[in-house]
């Protein structure tokens, strides 16, 4: 904006600049707010301890309970064997969901529905919680020779064995996600098997309403521990606050979660009825709707590839500088954790600030640096609705063309209240692109990088509550705290 030169002169006074001489050294390009100098995004501190912790009691309940099941010998073993190969098989069919998460839903229904076993073919099963949670992870354990195995299988065998078997076992998400899975089966086992074994659901006959009513109810315990477990996980990996984490995870319940959890449980009542068939019977549905999520990741990975060539348009054709889009958009996600935004929420976000500049092709000469925010607010309103006309066409979700066509919009209304209409990415979008552009300024004059962000954040803060957002400038600037603090 054009009243903004006037702040960034007074900003420039409470800097110093630096002395010149022979041995300045250039100011190298400082990484995106919320970032560490690697590009990864900051974690909050002691966020390692709770993967730790969880792995460190995931792993100790394994031990013993493998070390219980051996002593007092495996109880049915045609029928653990039976659960085990078949959670090691879906374990190696993996499929990889939004928010970068991985699930085995066919692994993850046949250990819930050993953990739910009750009477097979009409006569009561013995197995109890340890011989669950030893089976469950045993499964897993044996999913992880899939390497080995792939090498070892000939021809087209070993091929798609090697295309199937997701992460590996070293990735911290595959990690996560056993441990969760651990866990959540052992819950789902010490709340059922302590009940049907001391013969306390006698009363309730296994093809009654009553029985299938309170798997029901154990299997959705289940799903709320494993979402618990998955938020705590989140935030630890990505700084994502843990209320948005765990909505997140709970939103995500009605999709291939609610199918994982209603085959786990029809698995455990038909066994009683038709045994061990019930495993490849009631799997094979939700096989197939692995195959439908495969297809979907593949239409969100043509969608991203066309936001990547859309985001490298303006540079390559020379209006902003290289890697601005991908600086503005890191710097937005981390304000939208910062603030509380949900992972899809950071998604639609991160394609908007990505795209935010495309309206700058429809310019017939090139703005200096591409410093739109140093541009009158009527010029910077026209580039945000040019360029939402063109994200229209390119079949992203709609609110990511609103969001770059109100980012120019002043938070405030003509009467001095805020603007309810304004959508929180679009606020977020105009102050990360800002901080770039006044960043960028900066080491153009030389600057370095602690005085340019200093400079940068008190231009900000001469303007919030005009142009931008107090909420989200002061989000800025806790960040920029943060990322002073050693380690």
């Amino acid at each position: 904006m054009s009243r903004l030169r006037g702040p960034l002169r007074r900003a420039e006074q409470l800097v110093p600049r630096p002395a010149a001489g022979p041995d300045t050294a250039p100011a190298q390009p400082a990484p995106p707010a919320g970032r560490a100098a690697d590009g990864a995004p900051r974690r909050p501190r002691g966020a390692g301890a709770v993967p730790a912790v969880l792995h460190t009691v995931a792993a100790a309940l394994l031990v013993a309970a493998v070390a219980a099941t051996a002593a007092a010998g495996v109880a049915q073993p045609l029928v653990a064997t039976a659960f085990l190969t078949l959670i090691a098989v879906g374990e190696c069919v993996r499929i990889t969901l939004p928010g970068d998460r991985e699930q085995a839903p066919i692994g993850a229904a046949a250990a819930l529905a050993y953990a739910l076993l009750g009477p097979l073919r009409g006569l009561p099963t013995t197995h109890g919680v340890l011989q669950v949670v030893a089976v469950a992870g045993a499964g897993s354990l044996l999913a992880a020779t899939a390497p080995v195995l792939s090498r070892a299988l000939p021809g087209a065998c070993g091929l798609a064995l090697r295309r199937r078997r997701g992460r590996p076992w070293g990735d911290p998400v595959r990690r996560d996600t056993a441990a969760r899975r651990l866990l959540t089966v052992g819950f789902a086992a010490a709340v059922f098997q302590p009940l049907y074994n001391g013969g306390l659901l006698d009363r309730l006959p296994s093809a009654g309403p009553a029985y299938g009513v309170f798997l029901a109810a154990v299997a959705a315990l289940a799903a709320l521990c494993d979402a618990t477990l998955a938020a705590a996980l989140h935030r630890a990996r990505t700084g994502l606050r843990f209320p948005a984490a765990l909505e997140d995870e709970l939103r995500s319940l009605p999709g291939i979660g609610s199918a994982i959890v209603a085959t786990g449980m029809l698995v455990s009542l038909a066994a009683g009825e038709i045994g061990l068939w019930a495993l490849p019977v009631f799997c094979a549905p939700l096989l197939l709707a692995q195959v439908s999520f495969r297809r979907a990741a593949a239409i969100r990975a043509t969608t991203g590839q066309t936001i990547a060539t859309l985001a490298r348009a303006t540079e390559v054709a020379g209006y902003t500088p290289p890697g601005h889009a991908r600086r503005v958009a890191d710097t937005a996600c981390a304000l939208g954790r910062e603030l509380g935004l949900g992972t899809r929420e950071l998604a639609l976000l991160e394609y908007a600030a990505l795209m935010h500049d495309v309206g700058q092709l429809s310019l017939v000469e090139p703005v200096p640096d591409g410093a739109t925010a140093l541009l009158p607010a009527a010029e910077q309103q026209r580039i945000a609705r040019l360029g939402s006309e063109v994200i229209r066409r390119t079949g992203v979700p709609p609110r990511v063309a609103e969001q770059v066509a109100r980012l120019a919009d002043p938070c405030r209304r003509p009467d001095g209240g805020l603007d309810p209409s304004l959508p929180l990415s679009a606020r977020i979008i105009r102050v990360a692109n800002a901080h770039d552009d006044l960043l960028t300024a900066a080491r153009g004059r030389g600057l370095s990088d602690p005085a340019g962000r200093l400079e940068a954040l008190e231009a900000l803060r001469l303007e919030r509550g005009r142009a931008y957002d107090p909420r989200v400038v002061e989000a800025l600037a806790r960040m920029g705290g943060r990322a002073r603090e050693p380690g």
